[in-house]
């Protein structure tokens, strides 16, 4: 809804305007959050934030602070109906899903999903996730030269992952993978990524009723075997919404980044591609280190509290930087140094709490398998330009590459 927020910002012309320590949560330098991230999370882990809305809005950048809101649900709601009114968001607004409802709802639709992302249960796509990454190698190997690892390689394996996962037919899936790509093309144009999110939701309507009348082996297909009296056409379709909106753009950046890591450190680079034993460490680093999501969903507060000393009013907005908890020294020594040897954190990335990623493994079982197959295919693999004429996303709640050129022979 953020993400919808800035949208409809970038409509009016605000966001030219806004405060620069309104969009300072988004930005970046390079990899790292800019240092005022984490000098206001020194001086004060809590602090309000100037956004041309009626509402009190709070960020809150430090790690133990963001993990005492997210595990709140009972004190920090989710609820959709608290934006209705706010910034021009309607109730028609509404995505639906799991990111934006409370329990009783939210336990309901959690219960139905949460069977179909157990390790057992996703085990079933590691020769899917396997035959897509390589499929994506055959590509790029075939390709002119340079080759955008973008487009490639990054976008390309979620979006195919996840039309695997919800069953989506295989003569739909270009067609899916267009809309995928389009509906988070925000800053690209407004008109364009909402259009892609009608069309999006449409579409998966199409499917859901298809589903309905032939259930296929994938994620929908079993929801509706096991709980079709129980679950709309609609919330099927909001569900499937939320796992490609939940489960596509940061898995893709992820990999784009990482992969740049990987393209400015040789000697990591190899150890990946020699060691099996480094990349499941070096994933969960990765994930912490990057933090693509930036900025979790949006609590109100259902009371007042105290959040790290600070008084937050019932009604209040807040905002948890999770690139900023995930830099804060309550995670270990040096955390502002990416170190594919650090012990395991229990960090921010995929959320905390109630509302934590339900695909948190389904993510990490792509990232595990890209990352070793992309550079033991591509032992030369290198930057076709200097890192520092890459292009990085300007304010974006999913940090990411625009592009990523390499040479691949």
């Amino acid at each position: 809804m953020t993400r919808l927020y800035l949208a409809r910002a970038r409509r009016k012309g605000l966001s030219s305007v806004l405060p620069a320590a309104a969009l300072m949560p988004l930005q970046r330098t390079g990899l790292d959050p800019v240092p005022a991230l984490g000098e206001t999370r020194e001086r004060e882990p809590v602090t309000r934030l100037p956004l041309p809305v009626s509402l009190n809005v709070w960020l809150v950048t430090g790690y133990d602070e963001a993990k005492a809101v997210l595990g709140d649900a009972k004190r920090f709601s989710n609820d959709f109906t608290n934006l209705v009114g706010q910034a021009g968001v309607t109730a028609e607004d509404n995505p639906g899903g799991l990111g934006f409802t409370d329990p009783p709802a939210h336990t309901r639709l959690r219960k139905l999903l949460t069977p179909e992302f157990t390790m057992r249960r996703l085990a079933r796509l590691t020769p899917e996730i396997e035959a897509i990454v390589e499929q994506q190698l055959d590509a790029m190997a075939a390709a002119d030269q340079p080759v955008d690892l973008v487009t490639e390689f990054a976008v390309p394996i979620p979006s195919l992952v996840i039309s695997e996962l919800l069953g989506v037919p295989y003569g739909d899936r270009a067609e899916f993978q267009k809309l995928s790509v389009t509906r988070f093309d925000v800053f690209e144009g407004v008109g364009s990524s909402l259009g892609a999110m009608s069309q999006s939701l449409e579409y998966l309507h199409g499917v859901v009723r298809k589903q309905r009348e032939e259930p296929g082996d994938g994620l929908l297909g079993a929801l509706i075997r096991d709980h079709g009296d129980e679950v709309s056409d609609r919330e099927l379709a909001e569900l499937a919404d939320g796992v490609l909106t939940g489960g596509f753009e940061t898995t893709a950046s992820m990999l784009a980044l990482g992969a740049l890591v990987l393209l400015q450190d040789r000697p990591l680079l190899e150890r990946v591609r020699d060691d099996d034993e480094v990349v499941p460490g070096l994933v969960e680093e990765l994930l912490r280190y990057l933090t693509v999501v930036q900025v979790a969903f949006p609590r109100f507060a259902r009371e007042d509290v105290e959040i790290g000393g600070t008084r937050i009013a019932e009604g209040d907005v807040v905002l948890c930087s999770l690139s900023g908890a995930d830099r804060d020294a309550a995670l270990g020594e040096d955390v502002e140094r990416f170190d594919p040897d650090r012990a395991p954190t229990s960090h921010l990335a995929f959320g905390h709490g109630l509302h934590r990623c339900i695909g948190a493994e389904l993510a990490r079982m792509e990232l595990r398998a890209a990352y070793p197959a992309l550079v033991r295919r591509f032992p030369d693999i290198r930057l076709a330009v200097p890192a520092s004429e890459l292009e990085f996303r300007k304010a974006s709640i999913v940090y990411g590459l625009d592009s990523l050129p390499v040479y691949v022979k």
